[in-house]
Protein backbone atom coordinates (compact mmCIF):
# COMPACT_ATOMS: atom_id res chain seq x y z
CA UNK A 1 0.00 0.00 0.00
CA UNK A 2 1.14 3.75 -0.86
CA UNK A 3 1.99 6.19 1.47
CA UNK A 4 2.79 10.02 1.91
CA UNK A 5 4.81 10.94 4.63
CA UNK A 6 6.40 14.48 5.94
CA UNK A 7 9.62 14.29 7.94
CA UNK A 8 11.61 16.89 9.63
CA UNK A 9 14.87 15.21 8.55
CA UNK A 10 16.99 16.11 5.48
CA UNK A 11 16.96 14.59 2.29
CA UNK A 12 20.22 13.16 2.09
CA UNK A 13 19.80 11.18 5.32
CA UNK A 14 16.82 8.87 3.99
CA UNK A 15 16.85 5.78 3.83
CA UNK A 16 14.50 5.51 0.33
CA UNK A 17 15.25 3.92 -2.86
CA UNK A 18 15.41 7.15 -4.70
CA UNK A 19 15.75 10.84 -3.95
CA UNK A 20 14.93 13.98 -6.08
CA UNK A 21 16.97 16.34 -6.25
CA UNK A 22 15.44 20.17 -7.04
CA UNK A 23 17.89 20.85 -10.33
CA UNK A 24 18.40 23.50 -12.52
CA UNK A 25 18.25 22.87 -16.32
CA UNK A 26 22.15 22.17 -17.14
CA UNK A 27 22.29 19.81 -14.42
CA UNK A 28 25.14 21.82 -12.50
CA UNK A 29 25.85 21.64 -8.98
CA UNK A 30 23.67 24.23 -7.23
CA UNK A 31 23.03 25.65 -3.68
CA UNK A 32 20.44 24.03 -1.19
CA UNK A 33 19.04 20.56 -1.59
CA UNK A 34 21.08 20.56 -4.57
CA UNK A 35 24.70 20.94 -3.55
CA UNK A 36 23.62 18.78 -0.51
CA UNK A 37 22.93 16.33 -2.87
CA UNK A 38 26.05 16.75 -5.07
CA UNK A 39 28.42 17.05 -1.72
CA UNK A 40 27.01 13.37 -0.25
CA UNK A 41 26.28 11.77 -3.48
CA UNK A 42 30.05 12.74 -4.31
CA UNK A 43 30.83 15.96 -6.54
CA UNK A 44 32.80 14.49 -9.10
CA UNK A 45 30.89 11.24 -9.97
CA UNK A 46 27.86 12.80 -9.90
CA UNK A 47 28.94 15.83 -12.14
CA UNK A 48 30.07 13.27 -14.68
CA UNK A 49 26.83 11.36 -14.81
CA UNK A 50 24.51 14.70 -14.98
CA UNK A 51 26.96 16.09 -17.78
CA UNK A 52 26.26 13.03 -19.88
CA UNK A 53 22.41 13.52 -19.73
CA UNK A 54 23.32 17.45 -20.78
CA UNK A 55 20.36 18.84 -19.40
CA UNK A 56 16.88 18.64 -18.16
CA UNK A 57 13.88 21.11 -19.47
CA UNK A 58 11.29 22.62 -16.70
CA UNK A 59 8.60 20.02 -15.66
CA UNK A 60 10.59 16.80 -16.77
CA UNK A 61 12.65 14.66 -14.81
CA UNK A 62 16.11 12.32 -15.28
CA UNK A 63 17.39 9.44 -13.21
CA UNK A 64 21.37 8.99 -12.13
CA UNK A 65 23.64 6.52 -9.58
CA UNK A 66 22.69 7.28 -6.20
CA UNK A 67 26.84 6.83 -6.21
CA UNK A 68 27.50 7.80 -1.71
CA UNK A 69 24.04 8.49 -0.82
CA UNK A 70 21.94 5.72 0.94
CA UNK A 71 19.32 5.71 -2.12
CA UNK A 72 20.46 4.08 -5.31
CA UNK A 73 18.89 6.80 -7.99
CA UNK A 74 18.42 10.51 -7.46
CA UNK A 75 15.80 11.74 -9.77
CA UNK A 76 16.78 15.26 -11.34
CA UNK A 77 14.08 17.00 -11.77
CA UNK A 78 13.55 21.10 -13.01
CA UNK A 79 11.34 23.03 -11.17
CA UNK A 80 9.72 26.45 -12.44
CA UNK A 81 10.84 29.59 -11.11
CA UNK A 82 8.15 31.27 -9.23
CA UNK A 83 6.70 34.36 -11.55
CA UNK A 84 3.11 35.10 -10.48
CA UNK A 85 1.82 32.10 -11.52
CA UNK A 86 0.53 32.79 -14.86
CA UNK A 87 3.69 31.50 -16.71
CA UNK A 88 2.62 27.68 -16.68
CA UNK A 89 4.26 27.26 -13.18
CA UNK A 90 1.53 25.07 -11.36
CA UNK A 91 1.27 23.19 -14.61
CA UNK A 92 5.31 22.42 -14.69
CA UNK A 93 5.54 22.15 -11.01
CA UNK A 94 2.84 19.21 -10.62
CA UNK A 95 4.39 17.46 -13.57
CA UNK A 96 7.92 17.39 -11.83
CA UNK A 97 6.34 15.16 -9.39
CA UNK A 98 5.01 12.68 -11.90
CA UNK A 99 7.71 12.46 -13.57
CA UNK A 100 10.37 12.09 -10.63
CA UNK A 101 7.58 9.26 -9.56
CA UNK A 102 7.56 7.64 -13.05
CA UNK A 103 11.35 7.82 -13.10
CA UNK A 104 11.55 6.12 -9.81
CA UNK A 105 8.74 3.15 -10.96
CA UNK A 106 10.79 2.56 -14.38
CA UNK A 107 13.73 1.89 -12.16
CA UNK A 108 11.92 -0.37 -10.02
CA UNK A 109 11.87 2.04 -6.70
CA UNK A 110 9.16 1.49 -4.28
CA UNK A 111 10.32 4.47 -2.05
CA UNK A 112 11.35 8.40 -2.87
CA UNK A 113 12.10 11.54 -0.93
CA UNK A 114 11.21 14.93 -2.39
CA UNK A 115 12.28 18.29 -0.73
CA UNK A 116 9.50 21.01 -1.37
CA UNK A 117 10.49 21.57 -5.42
CA UNK A 118 10.68 25.70 -6.08
CA UNK A 119 9.91 26.94 -2.65
CA UNK A 120 13.86 27.38 -2.30
CA UNK A 121 15.66 29.70 -4.24
CA UNK A 122 13.15 29.54 -7.27
CA UNK A 123 9.83 31.70 -4.80
CA UNK A 124 7.40 29.59 -5.29
CA UNK A 125 5.23 30.43 -2.26
CA UNK A 126 5.48 27.47 0.03
CA UNK A 127 1.82 26.68 0.36
CA UNK A 128 0.99 26.95 -3.32
CA UNK A 129 4.04 24.29 -3.67
CA UNK A 130 2.87 22.17 -0.63
CA UNK A 131 -0.60 22.11 -2.62
CA UNK A 132 0.77 21.36 -6.16
CA UNK A 133 3.20 18.63 -4.33
CA UNK A 134 0.95 16.72 -2.69
CA UNK A 135 -2.03 16.85 -5.42
CA UNK A 136 0.38 15.35 -7.81
CA UNK A 137 1.94 12.41 -5.48
CA UNK A 138 -1.94 11.33 -4.50
CA UNK A 139 -3.00 11.40 -8.17
CA UNK A 140 -0.09 9.13 -9.19
CA UNK A 141 -1.08 6.95 -6.40
CA UNK A 142 -4.61 6.97 -7.79
CA UNK A 143 -2.85 6.34 -11.14
CA UNK A 144 -1.02 3.83 -10.15
CA UNK A 145 -3.41 1.58 -7.62
CA UNK A 146 -1.02 -1.95 -8.07
CA UNK A 147 1.96 -0.51 -7.42
CA UNK A 148 3.56 0.48 -3.28
CA UNK A 149 5.41 3.43 -3.59
CA UNK A 150 6.30 5.48 0.12
CA UNK A 151 6.75 8.83 -0.28
CA UNK A 152 8.43 10.57 1.81
CA UNK A 153 8.69 14.83 1.52
CA UNK A 154 12.26 15.59 4.04
CA UNK A 155 12.53 19.46 5.24
CA UNK A 156 14.13 21.21 7.44
CA UNK A 157 11.58 23.50 8.86
CA UNK A 158 9.29 22.83 11.45
CA UNK A 159 6.92 25.71 10.17
CA UNK A 160 7.30 24.32 6.63
CA UNK A 161 6.44 20.75 8.00
CA UNK A 162 3.57 21.50 10.01
CA UNK A 163 2.11 23.62 6.97
CA UNK A 164 2.54 20.31 4.56
CA UNK A 165 0.57 18.24 7.28
CA UNK A 166 -2.08 20.73 7.64
CA UNK A 167 -2.74 21.36 3.88
CA UNK A 168 -2.04 17.21 3.56
CA UNK A 169 -5.10 16.87 6.40
CA UNK A 170 -2.21 14.48 8.41
CA UNK A 171 -2.48 13.70 11.76
CA UNK A 172 1.02 13.96 13.41
CA UNK A 173 1.91 10.56 12.32
CA UNK A 174 0.81 10.44 8.93
CA UNK A 175 -1.51 10.31 5.97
Amino acid sequence: MSSIDIRLVGITDLDTDCVVNAANSRLAMGSGVCGAIFRSAGVRKLTEACDAIGGCPTGKAVITPGFDLKAKYIVHTVGPVWQGGTNNEPANLYSCYKESLDRAKENGCHSIGFPLISSGIFGYPKAKAWEAALSACRDWIAENPDYDMDIVFAVLDKDILEMGKNIAGMSKTGW
